[in-house]
């Protein structure tokens, strides 16, 4: 038969006092590395300025603006240029969301994931209107948005800190120039739809058809 090796009191204790170290010492490493990581994002967003930290955030909550009114006037415009410009805000904007969302987590810094208080009454004062009204009342929203998305933009361009953030400002500055072109043309066929509607609706009340 083999022999079995028999261990004293003492050594038993010794034993078990070694294996309890050793576990409490991989914890403490495990822990260790936890609050390094934490103590790292946290070192690579103190590093991002207040400023720039600010002009991100906004940035994200116009993006998410843009993509949502964008999906409601491809579905209810009623002029095709709107719907299309619609459809342009969707794409162009859910690209440019992506961009930043990876700038952001890069430097732990940490974005809005819901649409703002003053977003949310435009879309539900768009859901009650129909036809020219809401093609009318979308693209007047759409151009004053772009004139004070452009203002921003051009200003992060120019003094922005982080180099990622004034690049992402300073390469998406010209697609929200576009958009704002777009948005005027736009904006008059969607002027001019409503005026034909008005005029339309008179002439029928007047002759009585």
């Amino acid at each position: 038969m083999p022999n079995r090796r028999t261990f004293t009191p003492a050594q038993l204790a010794a034993i078990v006092t070694l294996c309890i170290g050793s576990t409490a010492f991989a914890q403490t490493g495990t822990n260790s590395a936890m609050g390094s990581n934490n103590a790292t994002a946290k070192a690579t967003a103190d590093s991002v300025s207040s400023t720039d930290r600010k002009f991100m955030e906004k940035a994200a909550a116009g993006g998410l603006a843009e993509v949502q009114l964008g999906q409601m006037a491809a579905q209810k415009a009623s002029a095709d240029d709107v719907k299309k410009f619609g459809q342009r805000m969707v794409d162009d904007h859910g690209k440019a969301n992506d961009q930043l969302k990876r700038i952001a987590t890069s430097k732990g810094v940490n974005l809005p994931t819901e649409l703002d208080s003053s977003t949310r009454r435009e879309m539900d004062k768009l859901s009650k209107l129909q036809g020219a009204a809401f093609d009318r009342e979308y693209m007047n929203h759409m151009v004053s948005d772009h004139k004070k998305d452009i203002s921003e933009f051009k200003s992060e361009s120019r003094k922005a800190k982080d180099a990622d953030v004034k690049q992402f400002a300073t390469a998406t500055l010209p697609t929200l120039e576009e958009h704002l072109q777009l948005a005027q043309s736009a904006q008059k066929s969607a002027h001019g739809e409503a005026r034909t509607s008005s005029s339309a609706t008179a002439m029928t009340k007047k002759t009585g058809t």
